[in-house]
């Protein structure tokens, strides 16, 4: 009589073994790809270049370059107004190329946030 429960030997089916195998591949491919987003830098321009603001790949501001022409005492509002689209733009450029390289990655695959 056969024994219910386990696997033949107790060990794991081959096509199992070869499952968790790429798991733990893709797991340390995700990493990496991590790792390197982190330390990328993305950058945008507004108001003709007036504004410049870039992120690093953990959407961290790490710079603000302003134009001195646009530095006006009588139009601040201006002025924060390009600092804040230089930013959120930069932060969608960063958001949109890691989400392109995940993508690649997992084969299309739509993994939840906390699993890279």
């Amino acid at each position: 009589m056969a024994k219910k429960g386990g696997f033949p030997g107790g060990g794991m089916p081959n096509n199992m073994s070869n499952i968790m195998k790429q798991a733990q591949k893709m797991q340390k491919q995700m990493q990496e790809m991590q790792e390197e987003m982190d330390a990328k830098i993305f950058e945008a321009t507004v108001g003709g270049g007036a504004v410049k603001a870039e992120v690093n790949g953990k959407k961290e501001l790490v710079k603000v370059s302003i134009d001195k022409e646009v530095v006006d005492p009588d139009d601040v509002e201006m002025l924060e107004d390009l600092v804040v689209a230089a930013v959120n733009e930069a932060l969608r450029k960063a958001e949109q190329q890691i989400n392109q390289q995940m993508s690649q990655l997992t084969g299309g695959l739509n993994l939840p946030g906390g699993l890279f």
